[in-house]
């Protein structure tokens, strides 16, 4: 009976190319790739903004060019998703150019999701749900390529890789602490509305609704009805929800008692830096005080003063009747 006999041999096209072509196959290069074969980063969390910096880079790369390179990735399909880059391309398209300089490595979806976040952390300007969805992204792949999954909002995080909690190895090369990223990524679960009014602090949106970030954690953990009911009280009343307030509704909410009457009531109740202030220009009452005089002394000196007036006074009322 003949004897079946396996042969791993090389492929067709390595028999007939030198060892140094086949190393030189498999290195990266710049290239100059087609604005029209290009797509986007799916779900891709930071946003590219028509400001006056891109206004600038367009200017820039009609001068110059792009000086660094872009990463993208072949699409099976056909054409190249970016991976870092997207506002160098958006630069490149306002400047008419038709190409732009690319590096192009095979990378898989977890690994290209991690360059892409680590490459945009660097950015100066960054808005909170920016970087919430980012951070999000990257600790999702980080757990799929560790083989583990977890609710990645619950609290705490807490996967364990060589001895360091999921949120700490995150950390490490980013530029927040691993429990503000926790903070961070317990924004994705707000509503579109609340998250934008975070955003609007950051930017500086005096003229629409903004909310710190301590408040909004808190305001996270409340089902998304309740979370609609605070933005509309948040408009009708004109107000902002501080982090007393934010973890009184948390705790309502829990009891199952948070309602739009409960959450109005909450939010009507005066704060501390909201109390009406009575303002003394410095000028009118510096002459009588030596220079130097703490706020809190001249302060003091001054309540004294009025209550001895007011003294005063009721002992003259009191001699007229």
């Amino acid at each position: 009976m003949a004897r079946e006999i396996k042969l791993n041999l090389p492929p067709a096209d390595s028999l007939f190319s030198t060892q140094a072509e086949r190393d030189d196959a498999k290195l990266e290069r710049v290239m100059n790739l087609p604005l029209s074969e290009m797509s986007d980063f799916p779900n891709h969390p930071f946003k590219v903004r028509m400001d006056a910096e891109m206004l600038e880079m367009s200017e820039s790369v009609k001068q110059y060019g792009v000086l660094v390179p872009g990463l993208a990735r072949p699409k099976e399909g056909g054409g190249y998703e970016v991976v870092a880059g997207h506002r160098r391309k958006k630069a490149s398209e306002l400047a008419g150019c038709d190409t732009m300089p690319f590096i192009v490595r095979n990378l898989t979806d977890d690994e290209a999701t991690i360059i892409m976040v680590d490459s945009n952390l660097q950015r100066e300007k960054i808005l909170p749900s920016e970087k919430a969805f980012a951070y999000k992204m990257k600790l999702d792949a980080m757990l799929r390529q560790q083989g583990e999954r977890t609710d990645l909002t619950s609290a705490p995080l807490g996967q364990r890789f060589e001895g360091k909690t999921s949120r700490e190895i995150l950390a490490e090369n980013s530029p927040d602490s691993h429990s503000q990223i926790q903070r961070y990524i317990r924004l994705t679960e707000l509503t579109p509305d609340l998250l934008q009014m975070v955003d609007n602090a950051v930017a500086g949106e005096k003229d629409k609704p903004q909310m710190a970030m301590r408040p909004a954690v808190e305001l996270s953990y409340l089902p998304q009805e309740a979370q609609r009911m605070v933005f509309e009280t948040v408009v009708s009343e004109e107000c902002t929800p501080s982090h007393v307030q934010a973890m009184k509704m948390r705790k309502f909410a829990v009891q199952g008692k948070l309602n739009e009457d409960v959450v109005l009531s909450i939010m009507q109740e005066e704060k501390p830096n909201q109390a009406e202030q009575f303002k003394l220009p410095k000028e009118k009452i510096s002459r009588f005080f030596a220079p130097g005089t703490s706020a809190e002394k001249i302060e003091s000196d001054i309540i004294k003063g009025l209550e001895l007036l007011a003294r005063q006074r009721e002992r003259q009322r009191a001699d007229a009747r």
